[in-house]
C-alpha cells in the first residue's frame, strides 16, 4: 500500500509540474507577437530541393485590374531541373468556398448564442486556444524543365534577383534570366560545383590595396559569378551576362567559398561590394576573395 501511494504520489507531482511548464510554456509563446507569413505549395512539379523568391510580376492575364501582390518563384528539384510558379497572397480556394466558410461561421456562431440562450450556461473560463496551421496561398505554376535523370541540386540567386546559377547532378551550371524564365549561358563540367555572385573592379589597372578598396561607386563594379570546382582544384571567375573567364584560382582540397547573409558596412561612405570569401582548406586562412581577383 505504502508503494501504491508512494507512485500515485510522484505521479501527481510529476503530472502537476508538466502542466506547469506547459502554462509557463504557453504564456511565453502568447507574450511574443506573431510574425506574419505565407505558405506556398510548390511541388506541383515533383519535389523541391531547393526555391527562391525571385521578385514582383505582373499578374494573370484575367486578373489585370487585381490589386494584389503577384510573386515569381523559382525552384529546382530531382523531377523537375528547373520549375516556376506564380504566387499570390490569395488563399481562397473558389468563390463557392468562400461563399460556404462565411455562411458555416456564422451559422455556428447564431446556433451557440441561441443555445446559451435557452439553457443560461454560466461561462466556464477557457484556455486561449493554439493557433491553427495556416493555410498554403496560390501558387499557380509557370513552366518546367524536365530532363530525366538530371536533378537541379543547388540554386544561387544574384543581389538583384534578375540572375540565378542552378548546379545539376550531372555537372552542368545554366545561368537562369529570372524574369524572361530562359536559360541565357551553359557551362559543362563542373560536377558538385559551388556557385556565388561577388562583385569586382571592372578596372584592373587600379590598386586594390586595404586602405583604398572601398574607395569606389557601384558603378566601378560589374557583376560577376564564382565557380568552385572541387574535383578540380580551381575557382573560375566569369563576367556576367556572357563576359569571358576573368581569372582561375588553385585552391588546395577543403577550400570553402563563403558569403555572409548581410553585407558588412565600412567607415568609408564609399559603396560596399557583394564580397565572397574563401577559406583555405590547408592552412585555414580566411581572405577576401575580392580583392585577390581585382
Amino acid at each position: 500500500m505504502l508503494q501504491k501511494c508512494s507512485d500515485h504520489t510522484g505521479s501527481t507531482t510529476w503530472k502537476t509540474s508538466f502542466h506547469e511548464q506547459n502554462d509557463e510554456q504557453d504564456e511565453q509563446e502568447n507574450s511574443f507577437p506573431n510574425l506574419p507569413f505565407q505558405l506556398w505549395n510548390v511541388s506541383k512539379f515533383g519535389s523541391c530541393a531547393d526555391a527562391a523568391i525571385v521578385g514582383l510580376m505582373p499578374p494573370p492575364l484575367l486578373e489585370l485590374q487585381s490589386s494584389q501582390r503577384y510573386y515569381c518563384s523559382v525552384t529546382i528539384g530531382k523531377d523537375s531541373v528547373i520549375s516556376a510558379y506564380r504566387l499570390s497572397e490569395d488563399r481562397s480556394r473558389s468563390l463557392v468556398g468562400a461563399i460556404l466558410s462565411r455562411v458555416g461561421t456564422a451559422t455556428i456562431s447564431t446556433i451557440s448564442s441561441f443555445s446559451s440562450i435557452i439553457w443560461r450556461r454560466e461561462p466556464s473560463p477557457t484556455k486561449k486556444a493554439r493557433p491553427k496551421p495556416q493555410s498554403f496561398a496560390k501558387a499557380s505554376p509557370l513552366t518546367c524543365v524536365k530532363d530525366p535523370p538530371r536533378r537541379g541540386e543547388r540554386l544561387t540567386l544574384s543581389p538583384s534577383g534578375t540572375l540565378a546559377a542552378v548546379t545539376d547532378s550531372l555537372g552542368r551550371i545554366l545561368l537562369l534570366d529570372t524574369q524572361a524564365l530562359v536559360v541565357v549561358r551553359l557551362w559543362k563540367g563542373y560536377r558538385d560545383a559551388h556557385c556565388l555572385f561577388v562583385e569586382m573592379l571592372t578596372k584592373k589597372e587600379k590598386s586594390t590595396t586595404s586602405s583604398n578598396y572601398y574607395g569606389y561607386s557601384k558603378n566601378d563594379y560589374c557583376l560577376c559569378l564564382a565557380i568552385h570546382a572541387p574535383r578540380k582544384g580551381i575557382i573560375e571567375i566569369w563576367q556576367m551576362r556572357t563576359g569571358p573567364r576573368l581569372l582561375t584560382i588553385q585552391c588546395p582540397k577543403g577550400s570553402k567559398m563563403l558569403q555572409p547573409s548581410i553585407r558588412f558596412s565600412s567607415s568609408n561612405p564609399s559603396y560596399n561590394p557583394l564580397e565572397v570569401y574563401l577559406l583555405n582548406g590547408d592552412s585555414g586562412q580566411l581572405f577576401v576573395l575580392n580583392q585577390h581577383i581585382s
